[in-house]
């Protein structure tokens, strides 16, 4: 970046400020689900009795009828034609993290001529080149063979682009053995095994035969930044984070932004986002300032966990693409700016029989046997598998971020609530167990009604919270897949009340809570309803004997320990071999991530930061040296002081890069991280030194607080 347009691109951004064009969002919702192949679509493009049949699968999870393929193909091929698409895709989840896809055409040459044409086969299995995603050395280069397979309980939608529309169908992903690719196979692997457990748990308590629901609601943190600041970051465009830049005196200290009145560009942004979502059926229902200055928020409402995780993924697509058409950049890294709030991925978690919820306490949750076993399930499921539960949300972007700035630390604990708490405290002592009776809530406006009191507060520093009804897991990071954390969250449940449900099978009524209580003796460790950022509680959890991974990839070998290899083959949700292989995927992308980080902070020191200082080092000695042959006395000491400091850090940026060089060289992830972290600070004490107009690169104070 020119020492001019930094100057000339603040021009430009703040005239689109005030341009600020209103809002413009059409007030009704005719348009919902437009986009997607859904009940009504369904009944409308297929005949009655193979509607009927897909619609088992979708709606109740009975097994595929492979007989009516060709039949939802035609009427699928027919419904998208309808709505403008010209080709169609398989949309699977492959081990990046991403989204992936490729396009054909529904053409088929036909003499001189051509016809639209989508066969059952090209819905059920599409064949894309495998040997280019990661596979942990599950395939070879050569081995390029890979299958997408139709997953029917997510319905297909309609991607509108500038030239077109893509019908999107989608699928898992696996290898030409039949190994998974993917994030969403070993996903609906947990959810079978969950709904497996849970009825057997429930045959144990004599209750009939009903359908196991898994939900997910997953609130997604990002920010926003003009396209123009984002341009002229190379950090930024190379990694999605800043690797260097001064804190602002005003950041997040104020509390201000937080549920802030949303300006008028961003609310264009946002109302733009939500029309496309509910186009797809995507629920999106809250929007808000968050704390951090340009960082906001959008929520969803409760779906089907296979099918929430396919949004969310969808979700970040249209926030990028929404953003790029709107001047701005969606950040959606779990820690673009140092010192201020990272980004989150808050998965509110719950699961049903029948029309139950098993994490509805009701009005007197300690009587309520079956709550309290679920309950007691999950605190063992989290005590035993705490380094698993961790592993799933470890990486390179959400380890700057838990533990920093309101986000909660990399120990997995729990919070029960006053309430909760109280009755599992009973249990333990085999006290008789009494209700506390919930008062009204009294503000004290006589104009004000009471209002009514939950039972417990929230705890927004710990990792897993009850919160009324269900659990909210806080620790996975802003742009990572809820796929990973909700099976291996499904997987240790599921094996927790398998457990239980063989002890429920055997033991009489009368001696339920002297069970129910050595399991939460056993298991109580893992119970933290204080302040998890506090330094009390690092103390406590190491006394109490919690693990705490050092590192990411040290929290991500936990993946092959003996216990996990166990736990996932026995509920079919992984093979050994398949779980050694994500672990090394995961580590591998954890080390390449960093040095790419490393490398672009290498070069933007030395070929952008360097010559700067240097410029200005070589001004300022210019003006001392005028200063004193002209005999001038006023001012040489504050030249001086300022040469010095200019020149003392281009001494330590000199050093320090070149130590950054040599863990660059030696390749070590842990190395490269200390190297950067020990540069980082004589680069931002520079940003505070040069003059303003001349450093290069957009500053906190820029990016955060215009757009």
């Amino acid at each position: 970046m020119s020492m001019s347009s930094r100057s000339n691109a603040l021009d430009a951004i703040a005239a689109r400020s005030i341009e600020a064009p209103a809002q413009n969002l059409d007030g009704n919702i005719d348009y919902y689900g437009i986009d997607v192949f859904n009940t009504d679509s369904i009944n409308e493009y297929l005949p009655r009795p193979t509607a009927k049949k897909l619609l088992a699968t979708v709606q109740n999870g009975e097994p595929l009828d492979a007989e009516i393929a060709a039949d939802v193909a035609h009427g699928l091929k027919k419904w998208a034609i309808d709505h403008g698409a010209t080709h169609y895709t398989h949309w699977f989840l492959p081990l990046t993290g991403t989204t992936a896809e490729k396009h054909d055409s529904f053409l088929e040459p036909c003499g001189d001529k051509a016809i639209m044409t989508f066969s059952g086969k090209n819905l059920i299995v599409g064949e894309p080149d495998a040997s280019s995603f990661p596979s942990g050395g599950l395939r070879s280069t050569f081995e390029a063979r890979g299958y997408t397979a139709w997953d029917p309980t997510s319905p297909a939608f309609i991607k509108r682009h500038a030239n077109g529309a893509t019908l999107c169908i989608p699928t898992v992903f696996c290898s030409y053995t039949g190994v998974p690719l993917d994030k969403k196979t070993p996903l609906l692997r947990s959810n079978q095994a969950l709904s497996k457990a849970t009825k057997r748990l429930m045959k144990a308590f004599g209750q009939p035969d009903a359908r196991v629901s898994i939900t997910l609601g997953a609130e997604q943190e990002y920010f926003l930044i003009d396209k123009m600041f984002y341009l002229h970051r190379p950090d930024l465009v190379q990694t999605g984070r800043t690797l260097f830049g001064a804190p602002p005196p005003k950041h997040q200290q104020l509390e201000d932004h937080y549920f802030g009145a949303i300006k008028q560009r961003i609310l264009k942004f946002m109302g733009e986002v939500e029309k496309e979502l509910w186009r797809l059926g995507i629920p999106a229902k809250t929007r808000h300032n968050e704390v951090a200055p340009a960082q906001f928020e959008i929520a969803p409402m409760f779906e089907s966990v296979n099918l929430a995780v396919d949004h969310n993924m969808l979700v970040m697509e249209v926030l990028r693409q929404v953003a790029d058409r709107n001047g701005l950049v969606c950040l959606l890294h779990e820690k673009p700016f140092a010192g201020i709030n990272g980004s989150g991925k808050h998965n509110n978690w719950s699961f049903c029989y029948g029309d139950t919820n098993l994490l509805q306490p009701g009005n007197d949750p300690e009587q309520n046997a079956i709550f309290l076993t679920v309950l007691s399930a999950i605190i063992m499921a989290m005590d035993k598998y705490s380094e698993l539960l961790f592993a799933s949300v470890a990486g390179a972007g959400n380890s700057h971020r838990l533990g920093a700035n309101e986000a909660p630390p990399a120990i997995i604990s729990i919070y029960l609530g006053d309430q909760l708490n109280g009755i599992i405290e009973q249990l333990q002592n085999g006290d008789k167990m009494s209700s506390r009776k919930v008062a009204p809530l009294r503000i004290g406006v006589d104009t004000l009604p009471p209002l009514p009191c939950d039972a417990t507060d929230r705890n927004r520093t710990s990792p897993f919270a009850f919160t009324g009804n269900k659990f909210e897991f806080r620790a996975p990071g802003s742009s990572q897949s809820c796929a990973g954390p909700m099976m291996v969250l499904n997987t240790i449940v599921a094996d927790a009340l398998n457990d239980i449900a063989a002890k429920v099978e055997k033991f009489k009524a009368k001696t339920f809570n002297e069970e129910l209580q050595k399991l939460v003796v056993k298991h109580k460790r893992i119970i933290f309803n204080g302040d998890n950022y506090s330094d009390e509680w690092l103390k406590e959890a190491t006394s109490r004997g919690l693990p705490m991974a050092k590192n990411a990839v040290e929290g991500l070998c936990a993946l092959t320990s003996k216990a996990s290899v166990e736990l996932f083959e026995k509920h079919g949700v992984f093979t050994p071999q398949e779980l050694v292989s994500r672990c090394d995927v995961f580590v591998h992308e954890f080390d390449r991530k960093i040095k790419i980080e490393g490398g672009i902070s290498l070069e933007m020191v030395r070929n952008i930061i360097i010559p700067v200082v240097t410029k200005q080092f070589k001004k300022a000695l210019s003006a001392m040296q005028s200063a004193r042959d002209l005999k001038v006395k006023a001012g040489v000491a504050a030249l001086e002081k300022r040469v010095t400091m200019l020149g003392e850090g281009l001494d330590d940026m000199d050093k320090k890069s070149a130590v950054l060089e040599k863990a660059l060289i030696k390749g070590d992830s842990q190395a490269i991280i200390k190297a950067m972290e020990g540069l980082r600070p004589v680069v931002d004490s520079m940003e505070g030194i040069v003059n303003d107009n001349d450093w290069p690169l957009p500053k906190y104070r820029e990016m955060l607080f215009i757009y």
